[in-house]
């Protein structure tokens, strides 16, 4: 038996210290470990600092976001959590979630292979290049936008359903119910939501007769329950028949009748005949970082690779975020890829697009020939490109990644705010005005100030071009960014400005997309720019050039996932709009 004896002083204190430089170093050690397993709070896979782990969901709706992550908590997959966030945004989001419209999908899956799934909309059979114009040949007003008229073959619930039967792993009627649900028992509406609702109130009143979707006695507020019963019950029949619940049967019938009430020209035929189609993605390279985008009929895709080869060769870091000489080289990187645009692009499976000579360095470096420091390049001298052998904003778009590191990007729109404002009549949801999106005569601007030409002319059974672009990102093999964002002509500009903000200047994902924006877009030639996105010596010095400055309202509502160094998911959920990033 060991006899107990007292110790020195001296030597007590000692040991003593020596406990305490051991705790500290046993503290740290399990904090650290504690960090990277995720165990901060007792939330398994969040850290301190609000990244994730097992998963994220970054999509334009509290609602919507909370039905994508319980889908992969329940061992769905970010295709399956997709798949639930459209129909849920298309119950929450009504002015551009749908299942009345279209979109793009970009996929990698954790191994790294790629996938991109067009289900953007088409033209009627009926459809011609002259639809939109007078006797005189003058576009006739609105006529594109606000009328029966205006719609394009609706290609969301074909694409989710083109998805789901590619990659998913839970049962579709899983994934479409959270949608129900919302439907027919209510959710909450924000007061953004509500402030939307009231403001097309007098529009959807003057395009429905006889409907009271959306309406009520009075305007809507912030906590007013929103219950759509015929939403609800369309939802249902394609959780039970699939595409047939929506494309055939009581659905599709209900559409034809709408388009006959209005004078369109979407048939059944049409409906049945629509199909989603899985392309090729554009791939490039951003200074070592792979480049996953959207091929035509999104020129998102191409345009974004063209402006961020154009302004590789420079030194943006040194000049640093939103300064003269970073937004002046942005500027007219924008213009001359924007008059490319309007050439250029189009329906691959209409228009043979030159991807390969619009996407070659040596073209780009040409087409930058005549920029010079000490004056702004006037539009009007800005022509689309030549080469030998010679293309409202209210879109949405969500980010996903799964447990796995499966990740999904996915653009979709109705085009303007609540689309066409025309209801299906006892169907519940909104047509889009997605027609507007072609050219409906060349040098002729559509809603958003874009011009085309031939190449996005109106055919029948033709998709039109998009600027949408969703956007996935690699960096030394792995899986680093997921992005895109509504806005119109903006967006390409908006994706484009937080990749340089993440890659260039060092903003986490939630400052990237937070930041202040501005666009440029060819014609017309101004620069718009958001309140506070440059200070007034970077405003004077390019006015002193040439440049000349507009003020405008949000520009983009940008969603996106940043994998970081650790291995954690860092959402950014845009504060301009009701954007919600949610992980686990």
């Amino acid at each position: 038996m060991l006899k107990y004896t007292k110790l020195p002083k001296l030597f007590s204190v000692t040991m003593m210290n020596r406990k305490l430089r051991i705790s500290h170093k046993l503290v740290s050690a399990m904090a650290f470990l504690c960090l990277t397993a995720g165990c901060v709070k007792g939330q398994l896979g969040q850290n301190v600092s609000g990244q994730y782990r097992n998963g994220m969901v970054v999509c334009a709706y509290p609602d919507a976001a909370q039905v994508g992550l319980d889908i992969l908590k329940k061992g769905g997959n970010a295709v399956d959590a997709a798949v639930a966030v459209q129909f849920a945004l298309a119950v929450t989001h009504p002015q551009a979630g749908n299942i009345g419209g279209g979109g793009f999908m970009v996929y990698r899956s954790a191994s790294g292979k790629t996938n991109t799934l067009d289900f953007r909309e088409k033209a009627p059979s009926q459809a011609n290049a002259n639809m939109y114009l007078d006797s005189a040949g003058n576009v006739i007003p609105n006529m594109s936008l606000y009328t029966h008229f205006a719609s394009g073959v609706p290609g969301s619930v074909d694409g989710m359903v083109a998805a789901h039967k590619k990659y998913g792993k839970l049962k579709w009627a899983d994934l479409v119910q959270p949608a129900i649900n919302l439907a027919l028992n209510g959710f909450k509406m924000t007061a953004r939501l509500a402030s939307n609702v009231n403001s097309a109130k007098a529009k959807f009143a003057a395009l429905n007769p006889g409907k009271k979707y959306l309406l009520k006695d009075g305007y809507w507020k912030e906590g007013d329950i929103l219950i759509q019963e015929d939403l609800g019950h369309t939802l249902e029949l394609i959780r039970d028949k699939g595409r047939d619940g929506f494309y055939k049967g009581k659905t599709a019938d209900m559409i034809v009748a709408e388009m006959k009430s209005g004078k369109g020209i979407m048939t059944l035929a049409d409906l049945q005949n629509y199909h989603s189609v899985w392309r090729t993605p554009i791939v490039g390279d951003y200074k070592g970082y792979k480049i996953i985008t959207m091929p035509p009929p999104s020129s998102g895709g191409i345009v974004l690779m063209q402006l961020l080869k154009t302004v590789e060769r420079y030194p943006l870091k040194r000049w640093g975020f939103n300064k003269d000489s970073t937004v002046q080289l942005m500027v007219e990187a924008e213009r001359r890829v924007y008059a490319d645009r309007s050439k250029y692009l189009g329906d691959p499976d209409f228009y043979k697009v030159p991807k390969d000579s619009l996407l070659d360095n040596q073209y780009l470096i040409k087409r930058m020939a005549n920029f010079n420091w000490d004056v702004a390049t006037p539009s009007a001298s800005i022509q689309p490109g030549m080469f030998i052998g010679y293309e409202s904003d209210q879109t949405t778009h969500y980010s996903i990644v799964d447990k796995e590191g499966n990740a999904v990007a996915i653009t979709t729109t109705l085009n303007d705010t609540f689309g066409s404002h025309v209801f299906v009549g006892g169907a519940g949801f909104l047509l889009n005005n997605e027609m507007d999106d072609f050219s409906s005569k060349p040098g002729v601007p559509n809603m958003y100030g874009l011009l085309g030409g031939k190449a996005n002319s109106i055919q029948p059974n033709k998709r039109m071009l998009s600027a949408m672009t969703p956007t996935i990102i690699e960096k030394n093999g792995d899986l680093f960014m997921v992005v895109g964002t509504p806005g119109g002509s903006t967006i390409i500009t908006s994706v484009f400005q937080t990749v340089l903000n993440v890659i260039e200047f060092d903003k986490s994902m939630q400052e990237a997309v937070s930041a202040k924006r501005f666009h440029h877009q060819w014609m017309p030639d101004e620069v718009g720019a958001e309140p506070d996105a440059l200070d007034s010596i970077t405003v004077d010095k390019l006015t002193k050039k040439g440049y000349k400055f507009t003020k405008r309202g949000a520009i983009g509502r940008v969603d996106g996932i940043l994998k970081t160094k650790w291995g954690y998911y860092e959402g950014g959920a845009d504060p301009r709009g009701d954007d919600t990033k949610l992980g686990w």
